[in-house]
C-alpha cells in the first residue's frame, strides 16, 4: 500500500481572503478533507462508517501548521498526507500542500488524532486490524519536532 497519499484540489473563492490567498484557517479544512478522502480511496477506511459500526473514532488532540507560500485563488494544489507515527491510541499525520507540479511547498501541517470511544467517553486502543493497517503504511520521519521538520524542509527546498 502507498505510504504517501496525494490528491488535487482547486482553491475556491469563498475560502480566500481579500488578497486572493487561501485564508489561514481554510488550510486546515483543505488538509483534513483531503486526508478523509485519501483514507477512503487508498485504504478503504471511511472514518464516519467506522464510528457508526464500532462507536469509536478519532478526535484532533493537537495541530501545528506552517505557511511557506500562499495558495492562490483558483490555483490547483496537491495535498500529500502520510502517517508518520502511531501508538496504540494516537496517530500522528503530516500533510503538505504543494503547487500543481510539486515544485513550491505552500504549507506543512502536523496533526495528532486520538482514538476515542464515544460510548465510554474516553480514549480507546486501536483494534488489531487498525494496528496492522497502520504498521503497513507508517512512513516515519527523522525529525521529532515540528520546528525542526519545517527547518529541514526549507533547507531541502533551497538546495
Amino acid at each position: 500500500m502507498e505510504k504517501v497519499l496525494e490528491s488535487k484540489v482547486k482553491v475556491r473563492f469563498q475560502d480566500c481572503d481579500p488578497f486572493n490567498h487561501l485564508n489561514n484557517s481554510k488550510y486546515i479544512d483543505y488538509f483534513i478533507n483531503a486526508r478523509e478522502d485519501q483514507l477512503i480511496n487508498h485504504y478503504d477506511l471511511n472514518i464516519y462508517e467506522h464510528v457508526k459500526k464500532f462507536g469509536k473514532g478519532w478526535v484532533v488532540s493537537s495541530s501545528q501548521i506552517s505557511y511557506f507560500r500562499p495558495a492562490l485563488l483558483m490555483e490547483e494544489v496537491v495535498i500529500e498526507s502520510q502517517l508518520v507515527a502511531f501508538t496504540n491510541r494516537v496517530l500522528k499525520v503530516e500533510m503538505k500542500m504543494w503547487n500543481a507540479d510539486k515544485t513550491i511547498l505552500k504549507s506543512v501541517f502536523w496533526s495528532e488524532f486520538t482514538h476515542f470511544d464515544l460510548m465510554k467517553q474516553k480514549t480507546a486502543s486501536h483494534s488489531p486490524e487498525l494496528t496492522a493497517l497502520f504498521e503497513g503504511v507508517v512512513n516515519p520521519i527523522q525529525q521529532s519536532s515540528f520546528e525542526k521538520r519545517c527547518e529541514e524542509l526549507r533547507f531541502e527546498l533551497v538546495s
